[in-house]
């Protein structure tokens, strides 16, 4: 048997690579406007490898125009504060250094548990100092991103995140060419 978060890697994987049952499941959750974005996950998916434990890395999502690493994390609270434990932070840490390294926007996904009705999921980036360009730029400068108190330590707020419909209805805009 996984560890307990695997089941929410699954599910997310699943919508993004447009498993139908996923997906139909997900819509009945979902108002009108959520659960059209999610349909568009059949026509257009993506690649979605799991990568569990690599760099702090969960999935990796490839499509034609957009690619990014994926940590996902869930939780029955609605805030995450990674300095109650080292091991968060240190894995963001590397996975922001790393995709420094690349110019890849690091994505964090969080799976509010036990939510009734609605989008359980939000996406976020961790902030980084540089300007990324082209695609990973436009993401960059449309996703939320988490927030670093006065400590420096991060802290994510399912509340301020994006929704997961937003976000695949936005990287869809460039499938309407």
């Amino acid at each position: 048997m996984g560890a307990p978060g695997d089941i929410y890697e699954r599910e997310l994987k699943f919508l993004l690579t447009g498993d139908k049952k996923s997906i139909d499941q997900m819509v009945k959750r979902c108002d009108n406007k959520e659960g059209n974005a999610y349909s568009k996950m059949l026509s257009d998916p993506f690649v979605v490898i799991r990568a569990a434990g690599s760099l702090g890395v969960d999935l990796v999502a490839l499509r034609w125009d957009f690619s990014f690493p994926i940590e996902v994390k869930s939780s029955t609270e609605e805030i995450m504060h990674f300095s109650r434990s080292q091991r968060l932070t240190d894995q963001a840490n590397r996975m922001k250094d790393e995709c420094c390294r690349s110019h890849l926007l690091p994505i964090y996904a969080m799976r509010l548990k036990g939510i009734r009705g609605g989008d359980p999921w939000r996406i976020f980036a961790l902030p980084m100092d540089e300007n990324l360009r082209g695609n990973m730029g436009l993401l960059q400068r449309k996703v939320p991103q988490i927030r670093v108190n006065d400590n420096g330590n991060y802290i994510m707020k399912w509340s301020d995140g994006m929704k997961l419909s937003e976000f695949i209805n936005y990287v869809s805009l460039s499938m309407s060419d």
